[in-house]
This record gives C-alpha cells, structure tokens and sequence, in this order.
C-alpha cells in the first residue's frame, strides 16, 4: 500500500471512530475530536512532542479569531433578547406583510433574528410570539413554526457571524464579506422552499394541538421601553454591513488606498461585532433603562454557555493541523484532484455524511473543514466562499433523533416524534438539497 493510501486509510478509520464514539457512546465531541486528532498524529510518525504541539497550535489559531468573534455575537443576541427588539421587528414584519402573509413575515423575522443568535436562543425568542400569533389570528400553528424554524436554520448554516460558517470561513481562508453575500443569494431562495412553500403542503395535512403549551407560550413582552425597529435593525446587521463594505473596499480601491485601510479595519469580523455590541450595550441596554450592573449581568450569563461551542470549533482546528502536517491532508487534496470529483460535492458530502451520524451542524461543519482545509489550499481556483456554503447546507442535512435541535423543535410546537420527522427533518432536507443545487448554479457565475 502507498503512503498515500495508508494515511488516508487511517484518517478514514480514525473518523468513523470519531463518529462512533460521539452518536454510540455520547462522548463529548471535544474529546472525541482530541484523541482522533492524536491517534492521526501518532499514524503520520510525527515526533512525540510534535504532535501535542501541533494540535495546541491548531487550535490556538482557531480559536485566537473564532472566539472572539463567537463570544461577541453571543453578547450581542442576549442583548437582543433582554431588550424585547426581537418583539419589535416580528411585530413591525407583522404589519407591514398583513395577517395573510404571517409566514412570510415569521420567515423574514427568523432570518434577520437569526444572524446575532444561536438556534436554540432565536427558538426560545420566537416561540411565544408563534403561539401568540396562531391564537389571535386562527392560523394553523404549523404555518408559522416552519417558516420559523426554516429562517432560523438557514442563519445559522450560511451567515456569518455563526460559529460554523465563521470556522469553515477561517479554516478555507475564504472572504467574510463574499461569503455572507453569497449566503444570502443561496439562503433566501432556500428558505423560502423550506418555510413558507413547505408549510403550504404540510400544515393542512398535520393538525397540532395548542393546548395547554399554547397558554404557557402566551406573548412575552418586556415591561420597559423596548427600541425602536430602526435602532434594533441597525444594531443587528451592524457587523453584517461593515463586513460587506469591506469587501466591496477591496474592489474598488488599491491595497495601499486609506479608505481600503479604514473598510477592511471596520469590516473585519473581530471589530465588526466589537463596535455592534458596543452600539447594543446603549441601544438595548442603557436607553431601555437597563443599569451598568443589569447589563453586566446579561453579559455574565450568556458567556458560559458558549464554552462548549468554542471548545468543538478549537478542537476541529487542532485536527485540521494534525491532518495538514501529518500528510494526510495533501493525500486527501492529491486523490481529489485526480479523481476528478467537484470540492463543492465533496464538501457536501462530508459534511451532509457526518451530520447524519453525529446530529450536530457545528460538528459536522468542524470535522468537514479540517478534512477540506488541504483540498482547498491545493486546488487553484476553488472557490472558497462557496466551499464554505456547500459544507453549510451538508452540515444542515437531514436532522434526526440523534440532534439536540429535533429534540427542542419536538417540545416547543408540542409535536409527536413521527410528527418531528415529517416536519423538521424534511425541511432540514430540504435546505440541505435545495442550497447544494443553489450552490452548483452559482459557482456557474462567479
């Protein structure tokens, strides 16, 4: 057997161990992730020290970008929420689309919420006003979870600043800027298939009880003055905007150009969402009445739970490296080039096969852009942005039993488990499939 094949061989075996010991025996990805990374450096005959040091090295770069930017976006969402500005902008989308258009409205609210917030988090803002709004109005409760859900999924698999597309940006090297327009090109359209045209087919032929989670799940409005939708949108799309001006920067002006200098120093992720949160801490926080020690609080609580997130993303850095030095990643990116096979297909692949096994989005977009960095890095041409919205909609696929997000999604539209699976797990598909062909068409044109 060549070395090439050996390596990749172990890598393969390596992986399915990973995945084996993440869906069979719940290890928690962070150590599954370390001692997969460790066994491929022992297998590649780096030196002993080599192979603790190269994994320390992966994911200190990793995460020396990722968890700042991680760390803010979760300050910024709890402002968000302890602010009611999620309140304002569904309530705004709400009348401006009229009670006809509700699902359009829950779809537009979920992908504007969605871009400074987890799932979970954008789940538990939204829920309320869905029971809300079902209750007042007559709507079938499943008209305007799926569209709900659909808009949140796709924020989280395609736009920046989410921990998996920030990862697969970092890992690949590709441009913030392109990819969260990209991502919109490719998101939109697919929410769209998934949310409102879904629940088209699916609400009439699925009844879901209110009952008493219904009454539980009344509107949730804050008691102080909540902002305004101006304000609110301003400070959520903040870093989205400076971001795409950034980009845009770089076209139009030489490298050594001060307006250039200036764009890219605003626009870059870290300062983006610096100066955003910033901007929340008086925006949701101060002119809402909140006091400095009120605000402290809010920004105390939500950085625990990001713990766990920056752990799984550090660690998918740490194999990235390993797999790079080990050779393991050059022989991926070798068979690849020979073979012929698409890298977006591939991306998908990789990502769509491991989220299936594992369950979780940002591990399978972790573990699909260690394994892709190389393929990237020794393929010219490739683009990387799209590379990064390929691995998006295969970490997005086919969410089953397995998935914390199917477990949250059953119990807040109080769904059966054959109910879950014909709904969330066919509009996770669906996102998965729709955004790869989305994703192929485009790579057609730019």
């Amino acid at each position: 057997m060549s070395e090439n094949a050996n390596l990749l061989l172990f890598a393969l075996i390596a992986i399915i161990a990973l995945v084996v010991l993440i869906a069979k025996f719940k290890l928690h990805p962070f150590l599954g992730l370390m001692l997969a990374a460790i066994a491929i450096g022992f297998h590649s005959k780096m030196e002993l020290p080599a192979i603790a040091k190269t994994f320390q090295e992966g994911v200190g770069n990793t995460l020396g970008f990722l968890g700042v930017v991680v760390g803010l976006g979760i300050m910024l969402g709890k402002m968000l929420a302890e602010s009611g500005g999620a309140h304002v902008v569904a309530q705004t989308f709400i009348r401006i689309l009229g009670e006809r258009r509700l699902p359009w409205a829950m779809l537009f609210v979920a992908l504007i919420v969605g871009i400074p917030v987890l799932f979970s988090v954008g789940l538990v803002l939204l829920v309320p006003l869905v029971y809300a709004l079902a209750r007042e109005t007559k709507t079938p409760l499943l008209m305007l979870a799926i569209p709900l859900v659909a808009g949140l999924s796709v924020s989280q698999g395609f736009l920046p600043p989410h921990p998996g597309p920030m990862l697969a940006i970092e890992q690949l090297g590709a441009d913030v800027g392109k990819t969260i327009l990209y991502g919109f090109l490719v998101g939109i359209p697919t929410a769209i298939v998934a949310g409102p045209m879904f629940a088209t087919i699916i609400a009439p032929r699925m009844q879901v009880n209110l009952g008493d989670l219904g009454e539980r799940k009344s509107s949730d409005v804050p008691s102080h003055q909540p902002p305004g939708f101006g304000l609110t949108m301003v400070t959520i799309l903040l870093p989205v905007l400076l971001m795409l001006i950034a980009s845009l920067a770089d076209l139009m002006f030489a490298k050594e150009n001060r307006w250039r200098q200036w764009a890219d120093f605003l626009g870059s992720p870290i300062i983006a969402m610096l100066l955003a949160v910033l901007l929340s801490l008086y925006s949701f926080g101060y002119a809402r009445g909140f006091s400095g020690r009120q605000i402290l609080k809010f920004i105390e609580e939500c950085v625990g739970p990001a713990a766990s997130i920056m752990l799984i993303v550090g660690a998918g850095g740490g194999l990235s490296k390993m797999l790079e030095r080990g050779g393991a990643g050059a022989a991926i990116a070798d068979i690849v080039e020979h073979a012929q096979v698409s890298p977006l297909i591939l991306g998908w692949i990789v990502a769509a096969s491991i989220r299936v096994a594992v369950g979780s989005a940002t591990v399978a977009i972790a573990m699909a852009s260690a394994i892709l960095a190389p393929v990237a890095a020794h393929t010219p041409g490739i683009n990387r942005e799209l590379l990064v919205l390929a691995m998006g909609a295969g970490s997005l696929f086919c969410s089953h039993v397995n998935d914390g997000g199917f477990w949250f999604v059953k119990e807040s539209f109080n769904l059966t488990v054959p109910q879950t699976l014909k709904t969330w797990t066919v509009l996770e598909t669906s996102i998965g499939l729709v955004a790869l062909v989305l994703v192929l068409l485009l790579s057609q044109f730019v």
